[in-house]
């Protein structure tokens, strides 16, 4: 199986501006999530980006960045405009995967793609992990999500789901919370990104629920590795940061 990894970085974060290139443990944290995607077995591994100060940072270390318009709303977008600018094949498999997950365990990269390579009928491929907490549960920044007995996609919420029973035994505890980690080809991911914004996804703010609403399948599996929470806030490029020193330590 061969597929290549994009990374979607913008510079302009909101919570976090300039997040991409803020130091994470002594590097930045672009750098970080891309020294996990090159131990993956992916064939190639690009960075998109809207600003020069990011790509001029990739180049510092190593990386191949591909300018893309600042318009974009969301990684996918992103990463379609890069792939047309890279001229890569239809059948192209691609792995998404955001410039704020500098702890992506590089198993679970090559688990995506080998998904989706494994349900030729899914559109898009993606990962889940128990949700560890009803702390967790109840936060609208862990998005949770529900499937069939097959693995495909139900829904997606910002809410707790299934909830009416979160207070019983097999509540919480039986809930997913979806990694924000995509596996799609080029040709579909194209007609993706041309899809007009879904009720669902405008109620939600989660472009996962475009694709579902208008037809096409998400395939999820229970990801091989724990996969801890990306970068959003100071306090979570903190708690990165000790991970990763701890992990030198060891």
């Amino acid at each position: 199986m061969n597929y290549r990894i994009v990374i979607p970085a913008r510079y302009a974060s909101t919570r976090l501006p300039g997040k991409a290139l803020r130091l994470c443990a002594g590097k930045p944290l672009l750098q970080r999530v891309y020294e996990q995607a090159t131990k993956s077995s992916a064939d190639d591994v690009v960075i998109a980006t809207d600003d020069t100060r990011i790509e001029e940072a990739a180049g510092k270390f190593g990386a191949r960045a591909v300018m893309t318009d600042t318009a974009h709303t969301s990684g996918s977008d992103r990463i379609s405009e890069a792939v047309q600018t890279l001229d890569w094949p239809k059948d192209c498999l691609l792995v998404n995967l955001q410039g704020d997950e500098p702890l992506m365990p590089p198993e679970c990269l090559d688990q995506v793609a080998s998904l989706l390579n494994e349900r030729e009928n899914a559109s898009v491929a993606s990962l889940w992990w128990p949700v560890a907490s009803k702390e967790e549960f109840l936060n609208p920044n862990a998005v949770k999500v529900v499937t069939d007995h097959t693995g495909l996609a139900l829904y997606f919420s910002r809410a707790s789901i299934p909830g009416s029973q979160q207070d019983k035994p097999g509540g919480w505890q039986s809930a997913c919370r979806h990694i924000g980690l995509y596996a799609y080809r080029a040709g579909v991911l194209a007609k993706l990104t041309n899809l007009p914004p879904g009720k669902l996804e405008q109620i939600e703010h989660l472009e996962q629920l475009r694709w579902l609403e208008a037809g096409h399948q998400i395939v999820l599996a229970r990801a091989n590795h724990l996969v801890p929470a990306g970068v959003d806030t100071e306090s979570d490029l903190a708690a990165a940061e000790a991970l990763l020193e701890s992990q030198v330590e060891e």
